[in-house]
């Protein structure tokens, strides 16, 4: 069961908006993706919409994937201009179209909410006990040794931007779910609205 929605495909707009750079900007995504010094790379970009960072880690890749599951989000992306090494995947990220360790990395920029079990807030067992098809389908699809990057609106944060409150995972949650699909965490930071976290695929 995935997150509360989607992206309003009328306010496509605004996820062209520069000021997205304020909470994470293609530095540090191209770094904690570690593709500073490589450009053979497949990535996916989950959650993808306009393709705002599609666009900033593609000269990076050899392919990088924008993976939507509004066919209307990849429509403006193709009117705004594909890179030549950009396919658009139409699929949720819990049922993927790729063969099993395909991917070097993907990564999510303030789509985690959206993707990722609310249950996992309210679990009080053990991570080995709790089951997300989207992370799980995610650790299907990575290769071992490949890095998973989440970058989302913090559970923690004040609301003045991106969705309420309600609708977001602390930074706890969000380590428990990846934990529980089997990546090892190797980085996360809470900020003051955003955390960041990355995530080393089990191998």
């Amino acid at each position: 069961m995935g997150g509360f929605h989607t992206f309003p495909v009328e306010r496509a707009d605004a996820l062209e908006d520069p000021s997205r750079y304020r909470y994470c900007s293609r530095e540090e995504l191209v770094s904690m993706l570690g593709l500073d010094d490589r450009d053979d790379s497949t990535v996916a970009d989950l959650g993808s919409g306009t393709g705002f960072y599609t666009d900033d880690v593609a000269p990076f890749t050899d392919t990088c994937y924008a993976v939507d599951v509004q066919s209307e989000m990849h429509e403006t992306y193709r009117e705004k201009g594909l890179p030549e090494n950009v396919e658009c995947v139409t699929a949720g990220i819990d049922s993927l179209p790729f063969p099993d360790d395909h991917l070097d990395g993907a990564f999510s920029t303030m789509t985690y909410h959206e993707f990722s079990d609310p249950a996992i807030r309210s679990f009080e067992g053990t991570t080995d006990s709790f089951h997300d098809e989207a992370l799980a389908e995610l650790a299907r699809v990575i290769r071992p040794g490949g890095r998973l990057v989440t970058v989302d609106w913090s559970a923690d944060g004040q609301g003045e931007d991106g969705p309420s409150v309600d609708e977001r995972f602390s930074i706890s949650d969000v380590r428990r779910g990846l934990e529980s699909a089997g990546f090892e965490v190797i980085r996360d930071d809470d900020r003051p609205e955003t955390l960041a976290i990355v995530a080393i695929c089990p191998e």
